[in-house]
């Protein structure tokens, strides 16, 4: 009877309605006044999946193994478009700027541009690689007056005779000329991958001519297939071209900054050969991160051969000041808003690009995070914009029945 009585009250607490006639409720409990929530249990159900569920997932798989498969094959042409993208958009704003002074059509000012380009090429390398090649065998020439030099310090000295630091020194230098001469490789070898290179130039030198011609009537044919959204990927488009285009075009302004610098500087401490070492210091300047280290050592070579060790250091402290002067007052001036990737990005991207494309790669890898940056940042905004539109739209709905259960005399 007390089970019967306990039972049909907690019904009645549920329920939050008051005793039937008739019956006789018992006393209520110390708690009955407080509120009971009773919350909807989920019913979770496991069913297995159709076959025709299980054909569409085994369609969709085999159909991306196919595509990762044939893109897995056509790397290389992946590759090269990836680079005509890129030098294209590195092209658009000179060209655009030209056209507008000038008021001329868009392909003979592309080609031109592309005249100045080859021309540029062609002097620094004709500048650049004479000049490295003697000051390499200067520098086998003069090695034994160099280790002479440095045995004049007493605690150099003491150092050289335990561990014999010039003879290697010397030994090294004078196998430079036949280590550069091995790494010509065999005249054939050359040629042939000569051929390749240029085919591979041709091809993309061509796609970034019809980029740059055309590339505003493709964009609005990709875009015309995207319905509602056309203003939305418009926008996003932009914003990648301006962040790409901005960093490609500050990165060559950089680099001549850095060429400009190298030669006056060398120049005032009157190293042979002072603007081909600036040309090779602003080629390394194009490297993210470790290029114009690598450039700073190239230099450290030719330094020796003018007044050891005073040009030298004078030559270590001012490309310390340099990339200093570079990183906190050049690069944030010229880059401004258009690049703005995490660092831990920036290195990740770095060494995955010079992995694929070597120092090609690592010049593209930057542009390349900061486009994918600006693709997630745009899904990430309309996913949270379309759940909030999708909570606003649902009606409000409670999760439980709250009740109290009173006495009633």
């Amino acid at each position: 009877m007390a089970d019967q009585l306990t039972n049909h009250d907690d019904r009645t607490a549920v329920s939050g309605g008051p005793p039937a006639a008739g019956t006789t409720a018992a006393a209520d409990p110390p708690w009955a006044d407080d509120t009971v929530t009773v919350a909807a249990a989920p019913r979770v159900r496991l069913a297995a999946p159709s076959f025709r569920a299980v054909v569409r997932m085994i369609l969709i798989f085999s159909v991306c193994g196919i595509c990762l498969y044939l893109l897995w094959r056509v790397r290389g042409v992946v590759q090269l478009v990836a680079i005509s993208v890129f030098f294209s958009l590195a092209l658009i704003p000179m060209v655009d700027a030209v056209c507008n002074v000038t008021h001329a059509r868009r392909a003979p000012v592309i080609l031109g541009i592309y005249l100045v380009l080859i021309a540029a090429v062609a002097v620094i390398g004709y500048v650049v690689i004479p000049s490295l090649v003697k000051e390499v065998h200067q520098l086998s020439r003069d090695a034994p007056r160099y280790a002479a030099d440095l045995r004049r310090n007493a605690t150099f000295r003491r150092y050289d005779d335990r561990y014999h630091i010039t003879l290697k020194l010397v030994n090294d230098a004078q196998r430079l000329p036949q280590l550069l001469r091995r790494l010509a490789g065999p005249l054939t070898d050359v040629t042939v991958r000569a051929f390749g290179f240029i085919g591979e130039l041709v091809t993309v030198l061509a796609m970034a001519f019809l980029l740059t011609l055309h590339g505003r009537r493709y964009v609005e044919m990709g875009l015309s297939l995207t319905g509602s959204e056309r203003e939305r990927y418009r926008t996003v488009l932009i914003d990648i071209k301006n962040a790409v285009a901005g960093y490609i075009v500050g990165n060559l302004a950089i680099s001549g900054l850095a060429t400009l610098a190298t030669w006056i500087a060398l120049s005032l401490l009157g190293v042979p050969y002072s603007l081909s070492l600036g040309f090779v210091v602003g080629f390394f300047d194009l490297i993210p991160l470790i290029g114009a280290t690598l450039g700073a050592i190239v230099v450290v070579l030719a330094t020796l051969t003018v007044d050891f060790p005073t040009a030298t250091l004078v030559w270590v402290g001012f490309i310390v000041v340099w990339q200093r002067f570079e990183d906190y007052v050049v690069q944030p001036l010229v880059y401004r808003r258009s690049v703005n990737v995490n660092p831990l990005v920036t290195i990740v991207s770095v060494l995955a690009g010079a992995s694929l494309l070597g120092i090609l790669g690592a010049v593209l890898a930057i542009p390349t995070a900061a486009a994918i940056q600006i693709l997630l940042h745009d899904w990430w905004a309309n996913h949270r914009h379309s759940e909030a539109h999708r909570g606003a739209a649902r009606p409000g709905t409670e999760s439980g029945h709250r009740t109290r259960a009173s006495a009633t005399g």
